[in-house]
């Protein structure tokens, strides 16, 4: 198995890596004091003493998103803060979080996290998930679908079915529930053979852009932590980014088992190290056949 990022073979490359990996710091920072100002790409790339061009695909290619996409997740964080942590009403929310109003901080929402400020204010009540057990390649898997989408896949070794899904059922306590294993078993042919499936990533801010991070990794590779933290935006928060990636709801397509430690070992995997193993197994082989 091969990782994303190979080694550098010059010390001229490790400088450049190096001096990129101190203008993206710098820019994570001065984006994370002016956001809510909504600077421009222009702004931010003089601010980072480079070209808009250069600025945007160097950007991108050490946080995984746009600097615009960047911001977005950092008013979608501070909304998420007022609403939850706060009670703040649906339009104080968004006028704090520098958007123009309720419909603006509903269309954050559901491109952050595939639900309502509504639905994560209640943190599920309201939201009807339908759940059921299919088989899988990895033994017998809990799925749990929102109205857009899967928003969760857990695995469960026999007998160990009713701790699954109470530890599922913890991720959304106050949604209501409805089980239709024959909606399960079209949900798994959906997702082990191949074809795109809708994921409502529900989680808190940064949980969600590690998410979306860990599917940059193709299939057949691996990346390690400090990979996904930098990916994330967030570099050198390994322990944030370990925890996030422990708490992924939707295992094997959000694929937190190609995360590794940087010395190759797979460390730890919610649903246990075998089926992390078969999995890098099953596609290294794929991989190799294609």
């Amino acid at each position: 198995m091969s990782t994303i990022l190979k080694p550098l073979p010059t010390l001229a490359d490790l400088d450049e890596r190096s001096a990129d990996y101190q203008r993206m710091a710098g820019a994570l920072a001065w984006l994370g004091d002016r956001w809510r100002d909504r600077p421009s790409l222009d702004e931010a790339a003089e601010a980072a003493g480079l070209s808009p061009f250069h600025f945007q695909r160097l950007f991108t290619r050490w946080a995984g998103v746009s600097p615009k996409t960047f911001m977005a997740a950092l008013a979608h964080d501070e909304a998420r803060r007022l609403l939850i942590d706060e009670d703040a009403s649906v339009l104080d929310a968004a006028l704090d979080a520098g958007l123009s109003g309720p419909s603006r901080l509903h269309d954050l929402f559901i491109a952050q996290e595939g639900v309502t400020p509504g639905d994560a204010r209640r943190r599920g009540a309201g939201l009807e998930l339908t759940f059921g057990w299919a088989p899988t390649p990895f033994g017998k898997g809990l799925f749990v679908l929102a109205p857009r989408g899967l928003a969760g896949l857990a695995f469960a070794d026999e007998g160990q079915e009713e701790a699954t899904f109470a530890d599922m059922h913890a991720r959304f306590p106050a949604a209501r529930w409805v089980r239709d294993d024959a909606a399960a078993r079209a949900a798994a042919l959906g997702a082990f053979s191949g074809a795109p499936t809708p994921l409502v990533l529900i989680g808190p801010p940064f949980h969600v852009q590690v998410w979306k991070a860990l599917l940059r990794i193709p299939k057949g590779a691996t990346a390690t932590y400090a990979d996904v933290a930098a990916w994330a935006g967030k570099p050198g928060a390994f322990r944030a980014t370990g925890a996030a990636i422990g708490a992924n709801p939707v295992s094997f397509l959000i694929p937190c088992h190609r995360a590794i430690a940087k010395d190759g070992r797979l460390t730890g995997y919610h649903w246990g190290l075998g089926r992390k193993a078969a999995m890098l197994g099953m596609e290294a082989v794929e991989s190799r056949a294609a």
